[in-house]
């Protein structure tokens, strides 16, 4: 029996029951919708991740004091003070895989402007923390060596700063504005940076030169970071290491120390962060799988109750010549195509809940073709394998049995 007579058959028996096989597909509607939003919303909150690290520079380092132990006590990291002008001289004098350094001091405060104030954060750095941040200015200038050198007060202002000390409207370029009783001259606005992937709001700080704030905010010749920039993303591994040796190197360390510093690289907190997403992402998937399979179940059911209904139709089709790869077949078919359509329904369905879940949660979400066509894939197996069962026992059937059976 040619396969598309067999289709039809298929299609006709659907047709006769029209409620009890959406019912059917009800299940698998339900599971592969849930498959795919809950890949896209992982994947979009993957995605979201490594484009705001990437948006912090792909070719970052950062340098950090490192907790030392000293009289069998560790110190807390934010309280060791390592890092140096020193240090920065060493880099910029060896650094043969880097090209772009910035020291930077952060110090936490009021800032004035009128009778309006905000508590925010002075982050002392240098011209070249802006290129390794790829963050670009969205008017005025950035302040320059020589403003270092002279230890300048002068300052760039990020949109969260400027929301909440000016007035709507109120050009800030040019103004003064006190910090911890300090005045700075704004010569610049930082683009628009939004949350990182912390969830702090990046554009809630105020940047000026590193030496401003060293000698006028924090008293200190310490840095809380050093922030270095690879000459492109293939040397980091590169840089990372001739980092660690120059340092060891500026403080003396034997090699039987350990550092008295931390170099971290964008891509090891891409990487810790995609797999924790890619793990969240593999649980909610299995979870909303359950669904595939109890929706598998109630096909192998309900096949199970049309061989019974149409025993004595398997007997009549035997009776004139039909075999019993034929009725196989059939009802093979029939519980695919029970299977696809529900697929393709919640294909569908899981694409709508995704888009819905991004404009009305505002979740990044990213249906991949991928996650599609395993839908389909398992779709079909779901088919064949809870399908078979009952296709295999309507094939086995006595012709003489089937056509007696009330």
């Amino acid at each position: 029996m040619k396969i598309f007579i067999l289709i039809r058959i298929a299609l006709k028996a659907l047709q006769r029951n029209k409620l009890r096989a959406f019912l059917t597909m009800l299940g698998i509607i339900i599971g592969v919708a849930a498959v795919i939003a809950m890949v896209a919303i992982g994947q979009g909150s993957k995605k979201s991740i490594q484009d705001q690290l990437s948006s912090m520079g792909s070719n970052m380092i950062t340098i950090r004091p490192n907790s030392n132990v000293t009289a069998g006590v560790r110190l807390d990291a934010t309280t060791v003070q390592t890092l140096t002008i020193a240090d920065v001289k060493a880099l910029e004098k060896e650094g043969q895989y880097f090209d772009k350094i910035s020291p930077a001091e952060t110090s936490k405060g009021q800032v004035i402007n009128g009778s309006l104030n905000w508590s925010t954060t002075m982050q002392g750095v240098s011209p070249d923390f802006l290129d390794i941040r790829n963050w670009p200015i969205r008017d005025g200038v950035v302040f320059t060596q020589t403003d270092v050198n002279s230890a300048a007060k002068v300052c760039l202002l990020g949109q969260t700063v400027i929301n909440n000390i000016f007035s709507p409207g109120e050009d800030p370029v040019g103004a003064t504005v006190r910090f911890n009783k300090i005045p700075f001259r704004v010569i610049g606005i930082l683009a628009v940076k939004g949350e990182n992937a912390f969830g702090q709001d990046q554009d809630d700080i105020i940047l000026a030169p590193y030496t401003s704030v060293q000698e006028r905010i924090t008293a200190s010749i310490y840095f809380q970071n050093i922030y270095v920039s690879a000459k492109n993303e293939s040397l980091t591994d590169s840089a990372t290491n001739e980092v660690s040796r120059i340092l060891r190197a500026s403080h003396r360390l034997k090699p039987t120390d350990i550092d008295d510093f931390a170099v971290r690289t964008q891509e090891e907190l891409i990487n810790t962060f995609s797999s924790t997403s890619q793990l969240l992402t593999v649980l909610l998937t299995a979870i909303a799988g359950i669904s595939l399979i109890v929706g598998g179940i109630g096909i192998m059911n309900i096949m199970y109750v049309s061989v019974t209904e149409r025993t004595r139709e398997i007997g009549l089709r035997m009776s004139i010549g039909a075999r019993g790869i034929d009725i196989l077949m059939q009802f093979l078919i029939e519980a695919i195509l029970i299977s696809i359509t529900g697929g393709v329904i919640g294909v569908l369905l899981g694409i709508t809940a995704s888009k819905l879940v991004s404009a009305f949660l505002h979740w990044p979400t990213l249906v991949s073709e991928s996650s599609i066509a395993l839908s389909f894939l398992v779709c079909a197996f779901t088919g064949v394998f809870f399908g078979y069962y009952p296709a295999q026992k309507a094939s086995r059937l006595d012709p003489i049995d089937a056509l007696r059976y009330e």
